[in-house]
């Protein structure tokens, strides 16, 4: 017991509240992941088997720490636990229970490549506008839909969707969802949300599958429970009806994910559901300063959707937050690069002490650009997974058509890859074929002479037969060995193989990276499944945070807030503090947007330790148009008393630059010497010349600026400029690409 006094009091009270509903109101940097984790260790203690405990984290590799954690204090009983995200631990219970709803045991796992692939080429069959009915848009349609539990009949008879799809002139959403549904049921496949959707539909329809696995699960814990959605709610609540021991930790003043179906409702008004529920807070902040903690404090005041509690830090009083006010948005890139260097230098700390955090990706560019010219090493989060690489999906594609035949996209995917003369013509009328007769593509695919004869109908036939001998490697060896023969006789290894370009050199060094991972998993003995199913199972439910690979070195790093979510850092920088950039002007529609948004403003501010700096600029390129900013409302709400104000004085010239609204792609930089452009009318038969030969010393006309002559020539890249004075204006830098002018010989 000796962990108890580890612990603060209201940790301790948390942790040794094991009967009945628990809500645990956990504050940034509170020790919420002790105290999950003790909360577990202390039900094993007292004799509680764990299997009959269930346990619901934020990502898989939260869940394999924790459990290393519980396994230091009580042993390898922890492997028994059931723990892991929604998603791991309800496909591992459809595994099980499949068959009742009519999938195969060894169903596949779409991922959102898979899912909008398939939208298009349903799009496509149905002759719809592919501009109208983009695949990003109509996937977040059906998912909002399974995530509120609306079933493909319910969306198709429901007046009020039907009204707001056809108000968004797609009035064939639903109808494009119901083939999806088939689809995808044809294929024994489900998406990410099929997985919670299905669940809930086993347990509504098999009450004898309910009752197995609320008998099973004796005690429920449910981690980050301010980000789930109906979906989750309901699964949870009905797993916990027998024995009402369900604790579920979390902190509203951090849920950020609405535009993923998160519903705050959830927590707030938990008590509703468990009036005899026992809420224990916890307000102490290990994390940060304490002038941090008092900052985040000022501005989530200014919610009235909240949970009061009144978070503290005892820790050192800290520094004052930085405010940075630079004048336009390569130049607030430039401040924030020189304060981490100096800070940096100053404080003797390593670059992955910092983080910089903004809103949008788009927002990188600048922050780049100014870290590259000061040779400061950066690294982004949330560039394209490896599982995501063309090479990596393609083998994989292998390897699932290898467990389940009917997976529609991985055939699409390399039925003709490598090629074997297998053309688009002949897999759309494959295509064409099965849905005319109600088949799967493989059906047809195995019985193709039937269908196409010829040199196309045998190199079907011969990629049949390969994948049954495919399919039999995976049912007797384990999925090293299996994986190993399918990427050689698929071909795919020969093919990167022959590619000696640098790309094809590293695609080719990605499968072997593939390769050594599925050793990895079959070489880790806590792995007692150590199939190719069994693999393919746990990539598909990999998240983000478990995909990300740590780069060796010093590195700044640099990501969106939501990324960041979960993370702490000695030194923050946020980023592009103004109005309609953050809050973002997509969430000023409603309060509950608004509030949302001051949320995510608090998640950012809280993954601060030591120092945080906050910056903005009063001008920003967007859409190529230099735009005048006004500073976020968000620094506003912040105390005065915490902030320390930099670079503060105004740029009269830059001022005036604004003022003319000269568009970006003609204004590189401001005159060096400004003066009032003469009112330059230019004749009626200017025509611009082409300027691929523009030289230094040539004469030339512009329709606003008048006649100038170029001193100067600057080539970076793809990119041209021109430095020309202009009469009675001044310097000004030129963009060739998209400046009109006259030559004068």
């Amino acid at each position: 017991m000796d962990y108890l006094k580890l612990l603060n009091e209201s940790q301790r009270a948390a942790v040794l509240n094991t009967e009945g509903p628990c809500m645990i109101i956990a504050g940034a940097g509170s020790g919420k992941t002790r105290v999950l984790t003790y909360r577990i260790a202390h039900l094993l203690e007292k004799g509680v088997d764990p299997f009959n405990i269930l346990s619901l984290t934020f990502t898989n590799k939260a869940a394999k720490e924790m459990r290393g954690r519980i396994e230091k204090v009580v042993g390898a009983e922890a492997k028994n636990l059931w723990m892991g995200t929604f998603h791991s631990v309800f496909s591992r219970i459809l595994r099980a229970e499949a068959q009742k709803i009519g999938y195969p045991s060894h169903f596949t796992i779409y991922d959102s490549d898979d899912s909008k692939t398939l939208i298009r080429n349903i799009v496509k069959e149905m002759n719809l506008d592919d501009k109208l009915y983009k695949a990003n848009l109509v996937l977040g349609r059906i998912s909002a839909a399974k995530n509120k539990l609306i079933s493909v009949a319910q969306y198709l008879r429901d007046p009020a969707i039907q009204a707001d799809d056809e108000a968004a002139l797609r009035p064939k959403i639903g109808q494009i969802f119901k083939v999806y549904a088939e689809r995808c049921f044809k294929a024994g496949a489900m998406d990410f949300d099929d997985l919670l959707f299905n669940t809930n539909v086993l347990f509504r329809d098999h009450v004898d599958v309910l009752n197995k696995y609320q008998h099973i699960f004796k005690y429920v814990m449910v981690d980050e429970y301010q980000d789930t959605n109906y979906s989750q709610y309901l699964i949870t609540r009905k797993l916990a009806a027998k024995d009402r021991n369900i604790c579920v930790v979390g902190d509203d003043a951090q849920s950020i994910y609405a535009f993923r179906g998160a519903d705050i409702q959830n927590i707030l008004n938990f008590e509703r559901d468990y009036p005899e529920l026992a809420v224990f807070k916890l307000e102490q902040n290990y994390r940060s300063t304490q002038h941090i903690v008092e900052a985040a404090n000022s501005v989530i005041k200014n919610n009235k959707a909240q949970l009061r509690k009144n978070v503290f830090s005892e820790n050192e009083e800290g520094q004052l937050i930085d405010v940075i006010k630079a004048s336009s948005d390569n130049e607030e890139g430039k401040l924030v690069a020189h304060a981490i260097f100096e800070e940096k230098m100053n404080q003797h700390l390593s670059y992955e002490d910092f983080a910089i955090l903004y809103r949008t990706n788009a927002q990188s560019r600048a922050m780049e650009e100014a870290l590259r010219k000061m040779n400061i090493k950066y690294r982004i989060v949330g560039g394209l997974s490896f599982y995501q690489r063309k090479e990596i999906k393609d083998l994989i594609s292998y390897l699932r058509l290898a467990i389940n035949h009917n997976d529609e996209q991985a055939l699409r995917r390399v039925i003709n890859y490598p090629k074997r003369g297998i053309g688009d013509t002949t897999v759309e009328k494959l295509i064409v074929t099965a849905n005319e007769y109600d088949h799967s593509l493989w059906e047809i695919v195995s019985n193709a002479t039937q269908v196409v004869g010829g040199r196309a109908g045998a190199a079907i036939n011969d990629f049949a037969t390969k994948i049954k001998s495919f399919a039999v490697m995976a049912e007797q060896k384990d999925a090293f060995e299996a994986a190993t023969y399918i990427a050689k006789h698929s071909g795919l290894v020969d093919d990167l193989y022959a590619d000696k370009s640098v790309e094809g050199l590293a695609r080719y060094e990605n499968i072997q990276e593939l390769l050594n991972a599925i050793k990895e998993f079959v070489d880790d003995p806590e792995k007692e499944d150590q199939s190719l199913a069994s693999f393919l199972q746990d990539i598909a439910l990999l998240t983000d945070a478990d995909t990300k690979k740590e780069e060796e070195g010093e590195f700044v790093t640099m990501m969106t807030i939501h990324s960041a979510k979960g993370l702490e850092f000695r030194n923050v920088f946020i980023v592009g503090m103004e109005e309609n950039l953050f809050p973002s002007q997509m969430m000023l529609q409603s309060r509950a947007d608004l509030e949302e948004e001051r949320r995510l403003f608090y998640v950012a501010i809280t993954r601060a330790e030591k120092k945080l700096t906050l910056s903005y600029a009063t001008s920003r390129y967007q859409w190529g148009n230099l735009r005048a900013c006004e500073k976020s409302r968000f620094i506003d709400e912040i105390d005065p008393k915490y902030l320390n104000f930099k670079f503060g004085e105004e740029r009269p010239v830059f001022e005036k630059v604004l003022q003319r609204k000269t568009p970006a792609a003609q204004l590189i930089t401001p005159a060096k010497k400004p003066a009032a452009a003469p009112n330059y009318t230019p004749p009626a038969d200017f025509t611009p010349s082409d300027t691929s030969n523009l030289q230094a010393g040539m004469r030339v006309e512009h329709p606003k600026f008048g006649f100038g002559k170029v001193t100067k020539m600057d080539t970076q890249g793809n990119s041209t400029k021109a430095i020309i004075e202009f009469e009675g204006v001044g310097e000004k830098t030129l963009l060739l690409s998209f400046a009109k002018l006259r030559i004068h010989v």
